[in-house]
């Protein structure tokens, strides 16, 4: 049996929910889960990383990181929501050469391997995820490693990938257009090399608080960086080592937003706990965002209660900041007044799934009204949602809260195919929502 309790492939039968009623603590942060992994892996010494994620996004970096040479050790309880603790023994600046490296279908996890794999005389990264990850562009990345004097070979920039070293270190420049985790690999690497890193981020910077994220977590590693303010600019000295040491993961904003936005859209009184006021998190906006859009919700320190089943309404807003919760916020924009429109959220195309069209079709599966434009996606607020239907939760785990949360205020049960991917970022996703007063059924898939 899984951690979670659950069959390891199923579908979910959402039932309809009269109210959420209840308090829960936020799951552990996926993001700086796997930041403070890697960087406890290019640390030379014991590092215990308190509270971290069990994601699958997780699971697969503990996976290549002993692969490359990383002692790792789980200590703590997978089912509970404060994550486990996990102990890594770094290789430091000397990742295993010669090995072929599977992050599955985490994206962010892939790039920042691909960053670090230029400290080897040989790294492959495969997937079997063909059709996700494997689709997703890594150009980007590659190109600035060639210029950094990497050797690369990739399927016209994307997975398979195999990266070589020797690698030097200098000024070097890559587009933060499509996303920031070309610029996050880099900012790994640099301080192991002799002369570091003078990253120029070069058009639209995509989402500056992971990259903030990265920042702090070298900080907390005792690894020194400094940025210009728009963060076009990024220098980081060489010749610097992690500091190994005990880190402390935060609370999930991007999961907790789901959270917080079926709490507005139902009756009832919902805390959630662990969030912390003042993160680095760019979904930490999704609390402005309900506001905005007239939920009922109180902060006090580290604690956000929504009491909701009230009405409300439409808002316009960038999405850039928080693209992790577009997701999430649109089931709240579902039952809004009026229309909403997420915009400058082009970057929501390249994640597990299109997640503008493949979002379009799947409210319009359910009796929604939406439309595109290439970097925006709006959804026209509805009285009701009748339900009984079969959605495509398209593998992406976003996708899946989006469609769990719709199907709560449905009139009759909802049914997405593929749940377990829920896994991916959110593994006590439903068991969640069940401890709030929700009914779900799992059917057992194979394949």
């Amino acid at each position: 049996m899984t951690p979670d309790g659950l069959p390891e492939r199923f579908d979910v039968i959402v039932h309809p929910a009269r109210e959420l009623r209840g308090e829960l603590r936020a799951q552990p942060s996926k993001n700086y889960t796997t930041r403070y992994l890697l960087a406890a892996a290019l640390a030379e010494g014991e590092t215990r990383v308190v509270g971290a994620a069990t994601s699958e996004d997780a699971e697969a970096l503990i996976r290549c990181l002993r692969d490359w040479g990383a002692g790792v050790e789980r200590v703590g309880d997978l089912q509970s929501s404060a994550g486990e603790d996990v102990v890594v023994r770094g290789f430091g600046a000397r990742p295993r050469s010669g090995m072929t490296l599977n992050p599955g279908n985490a994206g962010a996890v892939a790039r920042f391997l691909m960053g670090v794999a230029a400290l080897t005389t040989g790294t492959t990264l495969v997937t079997d995820y063909a059709d996700s990850l494997g689709k997703r562009p890594q150009g980007d990345l590659l190109e600035a490693l060639e210029r950094l004097g990497v050797r690369v070979s990739s399927n016209g920039g994307r997975m398979p990938v195999t990266i070589s070293g020797p690698v030097r270190g200098g000024l070097v420049v890559v587009s933060a257009e499509r996303s920031s985790q070309y610029a996050s690999a880099l900012m790994f690497l640099a301080p192991l090399l002799p002369e570091g890193l003078d990253l120029r981020l070069t058009g639209e910077i995509k989402s500056h608080a992971p990259l903030r994220q990265t920042l702090a977590t070298l900080a907390d590693f005792g690894v020194r960086a400094s940025a210009s303010d728009d963060l076009s600019r990024i220098s980081i000295p060489g010749g610097q080592t992690y500091r190994a040491g005990r880190v402390l993961v935060p609370g999930d904003y991007p999961g907790s937003a789901a959270i917080l936005a079926a709490a507005a859209i139902l009756p009832g009184e919902v805390t959630v706990s662990n969030l912390r006021e003042g993160d680095l998190q760019g979904e930490r906006e999704a609390v402005d965002v309900l506001r905005e859009m007239a939920a009922d919700i109180v902060r006090e320190g580290d604690r956000v209660t929504v009491r909701g089943g009230g009405p409300l309404h439409a808002v316009t807003r960038d999405g850039d900041g928080f693209t992790d919760a577009v997701q999430a916020l649109t089931a709240a924009a579902a039952f809004a007044h009026g229309t909403t429109t997420w915009e400058n959220v082009a970057t929501l195309r390249l994640k597990e799934c299109d997640r503008i069209s493949d979002t379009r079709r799947e409210l319009e599966r359910l009796g929604l009204s939406a439309s595109e434009t290439e970097a925006s996606l709006s959804v026209t607020g509805a009285g009701r949602i009748a339900g009984g239907v079969t959605a495509d939760g398209h593998g992406d785990h976003r996708m899946i809260m989006l469609l769990t949360l719709l199907g709560l205020r449905a009139e009759a049960p909802v049914r997405i195919t593929g749940a377990h991917h829920i896994r991916k970022s959110y593994p006590l996703f439903f068991r969640h929502l069940e401890g709030l007063g929700v009914r779900f059924e799992y059917p057992q898939t194979g394949g």
